[in-house]
């Protein structure tokens, strides 16, 4: 048997992608994401589902978009869930020296600097260098690298 998924009423306006997310009492509906196109629509809703999930919530959401200049409600796309870590019976690992954990810090703001560079962003101010600062610190080595091609791609220097 399948469950059928409650009526969702059309977002207002003119004809574009819109996720809408209904509330956990059920009652209403909450633009979560819209867009003239849909892949940044999509990308939000796993996203915001992802959060939601983390949080316990259950999600319901639906996705209405343009079609033949009209509003369609269109299937919403599963979004994938990470499967738990298996737990592990070996011991917690060391905790990372202080002085290897700054190295790898001043590499990635290095690593962001040159790619805001390559964007042509040179003139930094204060508020700059902190938000570098607070990305370097957050962002592991992988997505700091990804973050800087997106930069420098950005920059019409690959």
């Amino acid at each position: 048997m399948q469950k059928q998924r409650p009526r969702c009423p059309r977002p207002p306006g003119e004809p574009r992608w819109v996720a809408m997310f209904r509330s956990p009492d059920g009652e209403t509906w909450t633009v979560g994401a819209q867009s003239p196109y849909r892949e940044p629509v999509l990308y939000a809703v796993g996203d915001m589902t992802r959060t939601l999930r983390a949080r316990g919530d259950e999600v319901t959401v639906a996705l209405w978009g343009p079609e033949n200049g009209a509003w369609r409600l269109f299937d919403t796309p599963s979004v994938p869930t990470r499967a738990p870590a298996p737990e592990s019976s070996a011991p917690p690992a060391a905790p990372e020296p202080e002085r290897l954990a700054e190295r790898m810090r001043d590499r990635r703001h290095q690593v962001l600097l040159a790619g805001l560079d390559r964007a042509g962003l040179y003139d930094l101010g204060p508020e700059d260098g902190e938000a570098v600062r607070v990305l370097a610190d957050r962002l592991d080595e992988p997505t700091v690298r990804q973050v800087a091609h997106w930069l420098a791609t950005a920059g019409g220097r690959p």
